[in-house]
């Protein structure tokens, strides 16, 4: 396993790392002890970064990760989780307050079972984007009650994220120096999209790290087909459905591919992917591990075509 510094944090990274959004049962139903056993595997095939946030699973995911790292010795792993998105009774709810954001940490790390946060981020930027207060309410409130928690030794580090790269550069550019210290965005480094590589040099002359998420595009590149929640027009489904019967015919599946381009990017720290079973992660790590097909990857984007960058909203 191959790791890099995220930005200048200290951190060393795997080139892969675990997201663990699938433990909360966002995407189908699993079963805890598969979980458990999928976050163990992570760490002993050399994962050591696990991300979640308090959203997905409406508190499962941080509950049943908590379970697992209960079993892991602390030092192996570099762990993540957000504020700002949250649940409950299956209604989403949303608060980027200043109070919230310091409730929510201290209320994650007891149900993670740790006393400290590696790395702690606000999440998806872009839902405070759409109300009262707008993004600056998380550089005035958010970002500065979390830095405030980092001055205290209760976190280690900050981090934005969200699917929108504006965003994301519009809270670095009205933060002091320092406030934010990497970014997660998803779904724009992938064989469909790959729009982050444009700002990749703005953020380390920022010193900022970058993570990637969603190498798959939240399920567009499966040879499975693209789940019928799916927020991405019509048009961009099809032509990814095009390129995934072209790679299966070419016997490598596209979640191969879509994997070793995603993590092909050395100015890209790590890149999360999530599953709730052993055998999904034993499968990126070793996916990970080497380079893509590139006349694979060019007939794939060529497939694509006039989709490519096409992309869609959250909030």
């Amino acid at each position: 396993m191959e790791y890099s510094e995220l930005g200048k944090t200290g951190m060393k990274l795997s080139r892969i790392s675990f997201g663990a959004s699938s433990l909360g049962s966002v995407f189908h139903p699993t079963d805890e002890k598969e979980s458990i056993e999928a976050v163990e595997t992570a760490v002993s095939g050399g994962i050591n970064f696990i991300d979640v946030s308090p959203y997905y699973g409406h508190y499962k995911a941080e509950t049943v990760l908590g379970k697992a790292l209960r079993r892991i010795p602390r030092g192996s792993y570099y762990l993540s989780t957000k504020v700002g998105r949250y649940g409950k009774d299956g209604v989403n709810t949303w608060d980027y307050s200043a109070k919230r954001a310091k409730e929510s940490v201290y209320e994650s790390m007891e149900r993670l079972g740790v006393d400290y946060i590696d790395l702690i981020n606000v999440h998806d930027i872009e839902f405070q984007a759409a109300m009262e207060g707008g993004l600056q309410k998380v550089v005035d409130e958010t970002l500065r009650a979390l830095c405030e928690l980092r001055d205290e030794g209760v976190v280690g580090h900050v981090g934005i994220t969200d699917l929108q790269i504006d965003n994301l550069i519009w809270v670095i550019e009205h933060c002091p120096e320092g406030t934010v210290e990497s970014i997660l965005n998803f779904c724009h480094y992938c064989l469909n999209d790959d729009a982050l590589g444009d700002h990749l040099n703005y953020f380390k002359i920022k010193g900022i790290g970058v993570i990637n998420a969603s190498p798959l595009s939240m399920g567009l590149l499966s040879s499975r087909g693209v789940p019928s929640w799916h927020p991405a027009p019509q048009e961009l489904v099809l032509a990814c459905r095009k390129a995934s019967e072209f790679c299966l015919s070419e016997g490598y599946p596209i979640e191969k591919l879509a994997v070793q381009y995603a993590v092909s990017n050395p100015g890209i720290t790590t890149t999360l992917f999530s599953s709730s079973r052993s055998c999904n992660v034993l499968r990126n790590i070793e996916w990970a591990s080497s380079e893509p097909d590139w006349e694979l990857v060019r007939k794939v984007r060529s497939i694509i075509g006039g989709q490519m960058r096409v992309s869609w909203s959250n909030s």
